[in-house]
């Protein structure tokens, strides 16, 4: 039996796990998977304490995307029956940033289909935000799709916080889920962000064939790429897109991932993201013990939990919302 509480421990004391010990959490024996956890959460709480990150989303522009990513029921090359529209107005992102007031969201998600912006979704993107932090002070995470540097100022001066990019998978992996962008254009764009002064969020989606060295490299990708904020998402195949009918996952599984990305990335947010409702089911309430942040209401596609529901997790878990956005570590 591995000690994972001493990997916790020296985890705590700056170390880094080695690549067979990655394995090892990732294989690790039903029947230690509690302890595995007990190690993410000596983590977690040394970092974070109980606090949870809410945040949510708003699908400000959906379907009508030219990239051929075989999990996204909006892209090119998806039959899915998805809603399609340009980009929403103004007064509906605002009213969005206000349900998310109302229901102590701290981090609030303007997030488009696309290749990338167009200077008029980006002025409607800018006026609504700058509105919104004037009225209710929610930090703003936009995920636009690849960005130009001199946008990326732009909406760094219009007070967006955080920018979401994600790798979605390994390096190795990438081509065979699009061939319309590479992953080098991903983390350029993460790069991009960073020397514009905003906060970079980059995440993964788990269960798309990939190996379990791909799951460790997307890991240690994100610590090299120093994402602030890391979401996990799980697959949640759509009939109509390439990856429909995958489902290698199962709860158990999904919470070592979680914990992996933990060990790995010790002082980063933790999103429990897309997919969490179908692939952690009863479970998702242990995926709260290695991750400290998770996704209220819908996703952009497919349907979350109710609301309700996920605040009463956390009030079962004797876990506090945290609405005071980003702050810092308690470590």
């Amino acid at each position: 039996m591995q000690n994972w509480l001493a990997l916790a421990d020296r985890v705590l004391a700056g170390e880094e796990i080695t690549n067979e010990e990655a394995e090892a959490i990732l294989d690790c024996p039903d029947e230690e998977l509690l302890v595995l956890l007990q190690g993410a959460y000596n983590i977690r709480r040394a970092y974070f304490g109980n606090k949870v990150k809410l945040n949510m989303i708003i699908n400000a522009k959906s379907g009508l995307c030219p990239e051929n990513c075989g999990y996204c029921a909006q892209s090119s090359v998806s039959t899915a029956p998805v809603k399609t529209y340009k980009m929403v107005d103004k007064e509906t992102l605002i009213r969005g940033a206000e349900e998310a007031s109302r229901l102590r969201v701290g981090t609030y998600c303007i997030v488009a289909s696309g290749r990338g912006p167009s200077e008029k979704e980006i002025d409607t993107v800018i006026s609504a935000v700058k509105e919104i932090k004037e009225r209710f002070g929610l930090k703003i995470c936009a995920c636009l799709g690849i960005l130009k540097p001199e946008q990326a100022v732009r909406l760094k001066e219009a007070g967006v916080d955080r920018y979401n990019h994600n790798i979605n998978t390994s390096k190795e992996h990438h081509p065979n889920i699009t061939t319309s962008h590479t992953y080098d254009d991903r983390v350029k764009t993460v790069e991009t962000v960073k020397q514009a002064g905003i906060s970079p969020c980059s995440g993964v989606i788990i269960g798309m064939k990939e190996t379990k060295q791909d799951i460790i490299n997307m890991a240690r990708s994100l610590k090299a790429l120093d994402a602030d904020s890391i979401p996990v998402n799980f697959l949640h195949a759509i009939d109509g897109t390439p990856l429909a009918g995958t489902d290698e996952l199962d709860p158990r599984y999904c919470l070592k991932v979680l914990a992996l990305f933990r060990y790995i990335n010790p002082t980063k947010e933790i999103r429990i993201s897309g997919g969490r409702e179908v692939n952690l089911r009863s479970l998702q309430p242990f995926g709260l013990y290695a991750a400290n942040s998770i996704f209220v209401g819908d996703y952009l596609t497919t349907e979350g939990q109710e609301k309700s529901e996920d605040y009463r997790m956390l009030e079962d878990l004797g876990f506090e919302i945290d609405f005071a956005g980003e702050q810092q570590p308690v470590c």
